[in-house]
């Protein structure tokens, strides 16, 4: 099983480098944890001459990372990870502009090889830690899930560094949603972005997802409803950037409103 973590930037060179650290670090977990439950039913599998290798002991990852002309030298930055990690390891697809979230995250599936795809942000607001417990939630044998998401808004989950104004906003803005759209079980933090995807389901959202900005992940999960997708949750906590700045303005909320009036109208 290939896990592809697809990482849309704009000016994180600074960031880029602890979150591929935190990734490897986390895959080099599961990975371990994998091959020692693998070991532990090896009598089993040795003796059933029909029985196949286990998904857990297969696991492998990589990270597509999609620039948009960053001026900070984030290309870079991602060249010389990629010479550290290998070219198996990093991908790169470097773009010519801030060409939008949506079309990056269609350029990094494209680039991809995995069977599953994870989308998260790579301003360290998204801790790679909570994606062994998205993978135990989508192999749980008792509900089958197309997509995994991490909610804010779920006993144990939460948010870390922001102000008053912004827990105010990003509450109301999921409060709205969630009064307007009614999306149903699974879908608690429609507006979050950290997510794990069997490809087949994210191959079928993207072509139909039309939105922009913060919207555009509301529109996933309404539409993935919408098709009759399985969508599980787990809490995880939000953590505010260091590094750079918040790309939530003014602009991203008039979007964002758009987007749920659009859905609100046409779902």
């Amino acid at each position: 099983m290939k896990y592809s973590i697809i990482l849309p930037t704009y000016n994180e060179r600074e960031n880029l480098p602890i979150m591929l650290y935190f990734l490897d670090k986390a895959f080099s977990t599961i990975i371990s944890s994998s091959k020692s439950s693998s070991s532990s039913s090896s009598s089993f599998i040795q003796s059933s001459s029909c029985s196949k290798p286990s998904e857990k002991s297969t696991i492998s990852y990589e990270v597509v990372i999609v620039d948009d002309a960053s001026p900070d030298n984030t290309l870079e930055m991602a060249q010389q990870l990629q010479t550290l990690y290998g070219k198996e390891k990093v991908i790169i697809v470097s773009r010519s502009g801030k060409l939008g979230l949506g079309t990056a995250y269609i350029a990094g599936l494209k680039a991809s090889h995995g069977d599953r795809i994870i989308l998260m942000d790579a301003d360290l607001s998204h801790d790679p830690k909570y994606i062994s417990k998205m993978i135990d939630l989508m192999n749980s044998s008792s509900q089958k899930y197309d997509i995994v998401s991490g909610t804010r808004y779920k006993r144990g989950g939460g948010v870390a560094g922001w102000d008053l104004k912004r827990k105010i906003t990003s509450q109301g803005a999921n409060y709205l949603a969630q009064f307007l759209l009614n999306p149903g079980k699974g879908c608690s933090d429609l507006t979050g972005s950290f997510r794990l995807y069997e490809r087949h389901a994210i191959e079928r959202l993207l072509p139909l997802i039309r939105c922009k900005g913060y919207a555009f992940q509301m529109e996933i999960l309404v539409r993935a409803k919408a098709m009759q997708m399985a969508v599980g949750e787990i809490p995880i906590v939000f953590v505010d950037r260091i590094y750079g700045l918040s790309k939530l303005g003014a602009n991203e909320i008039l979007l964002y409103l758009k987007g749920l009036i659009q859905l609100f109208l046409t779902t």
